[in-house]
């Protein structure tokens, strides 16, 4: 401990071993020791005292839109990774889509890598993504560092982004299985949606007919069977279907390679709650019913649903309409994700523990980043989240970082306050105030 440059202390540390009182020590932005609450600080290292306040691993958002370049608009890498910052977020790897171009060559790449350089609060990494022609793209984009490549079954609502059938489904994972990627992929079925109801207008109960479950039970049926086949490594995306989680259990259980996520949204608000008309409401797949939200929370608590991301989608305030057919999809979650998160679960009788697990330890793990992020550990990053968990507070849009102040959490009183957020030993965010961009930017590991 006599060459730790910081050291921070609580009276309740989330470790890999539980929650206890702790000093965890800090050298050249990395976790050199977790040590007993008394131990004696070194003269020359600097002391944080945090009293009470829980002392977490940053969170880990492995899906966030954040638009950055092409439609800055509707997001961008300076205001996003600030809403993440305010919000306990220290890493997130952004969606290969919504910005221009898309992240389908290495090229493109290179341009959002460029723009992202100077403006991330946070660390940043990148998906590719698996277009219906870009299959000799893949294995490149791989070489370059991203995390994986993302897919749509369905349109993505983006034309330079078009969907995989099942026959280019088939060669793009055949492809990535040959280098043992992850493919991610928002799986819903078009001939589903296709034949539900698409009546259009303010109302939520016809914009839910629209996107029903088995169109999303199909899809990661067929999804499961490709994966089977070919050996590969496949990630369902914002799971909102409680039906479909038989599959995903048997899959599990013959050993396919399956792993899942869902949203703070998904798991926080339901279908009977939404007013007509209320399009900050919209995403796809939709907010579906309480009951519904009790199997989501059920798979969680069992480890059927690995993790919970926040697939933060914002748009610019005008595309968001009140006809449900029309209005973007999207939900912008990255400052409340936790709070949204921690609201629910101390109502149904989870820890922080199991937040931190869902939000940190699992995101780090599925983007190959567990040797540095998602834990409170020696060799890990000095990434920290500092969380008031019996404060509440109420949702002021106007206080929001992210770009455009659209939320579907308006008005709501959430348990949790962020206190400061910590990257690397440096606090970049404390009571409202931040530092200069102190991010990086990731690649898979090797």
């Amino acid at each position: 401990m006599s060459d730790a440059e910081l050291v921070l202390r609580s009276t309740r540390v989330i470790t890999p071993e539980g929650t206890r009182a702790a000093t965890v020590t800090v050298s050249a932005g990395t976790i050199t020791a977790v040590l007993p609450y008394d131990t004696a600080v070194p003269a020359a290292a600097r002391l944080e005292d945090l009293g009470d306040h829980v002392l977490l691993p940053g969170l880990v958002d492995t899906h966030v839109h954040v638009n950055d370049p092409g439609r800055t608009e509707w997001e961008g890498f300076w205001t996003a990774t600030r809403a993440a910052a305010a919000g306990g977020i220290t890493t997130l790897i952004d969606m290969p889509l919504n910005s221009l171009p898309p992240t389908t060559t290495v090229d493109h790449l290179r341009t959002k890598q460029a723009v992202a350089r100077d403006k991330a609060h946070i660390d940043v990494g990148f998906w590719g993504g698996a277009l219906p022609d870009n299959v000799k793209d893949l294995r490149p984009l791989h070489d370059a560092g991203v995390f994986g490549f993302k897919a749509f079954l369905s349109p993505s609502g983006v034309e330079e982004f078009p969907h995989l059938d099942q026959d280019q489904l088939a060669r793009s994972l055949a492809e990535i299985a040959g280098f043992d990627g992850l493919l991610i992929v928002h799986a819903e079925d078009p001939h589903h949606l296709a034949a539900a109801p698409q009546h259009g207008g303010p109302r939520y109960a016809d914009f839910l007919a629209s996107r029903p479950r088995d169109a999303e039970d199909t899809a990661i049926a067929a999804l499961i069977g490709q994966a089977r086949r070919l050996d590969a490594r496949v990630h369902v995306l914002h799971l909102s279907s409680g039906d479909a989680l038989p599959l995903i259990r048997a899959a599990r259980a013959e050993g396919v390679r399956v792993t899942v996520e869902t949203c703070p949204h998904y798991l926080t608000l339901t279908a009977e709650e939404v007013p007509d008309g209320a399009s900050e409401f919209k995403c796809c797949p939709p907010i579906r019913e309480a009951a519904n939200q009790d199997l989501l929370w059920a798979a969680l608590a069992d480890g059927t649903i690995d993790c919970v991301v926040t697939d933060h989608s914002p748009s610019t305030a005008d595309l968001k309409t009140a006809d449900f057919a029309t209005a973007w999809g999207g939900i912008s979650g990255l400052q409340l994700s936790l709070s949204a998160v921690w609201t629910q679960a101390r109502r149904r009788g989870h820890t922080l523990e199991d937040v931190v697990r869902w939000m940190s330890t699992r995101t780090a793990a599925l983007a190959g980043l567990d040797a540095r992020k998602g834990a409170i550990a020696p060799g890990r990053d000095a990434d920290f989240a500092v969380l008031a968990p019996d404060e509440t507070f109420t949702v002021d849009p106007a206080g929001l970082q992210h770009r455009n102040r659209v939320t579907a959490y308006a008005g709501r009183t959430l348990y949790g306050v962020v206190k400061s957020t910590w990257l690397r030993g440096e606090r970049i965010v404390a009571d409202g105030a931040f530092t200069e961009p102190k991010g990086s930017l990731l690649t898979r590991p090797r």
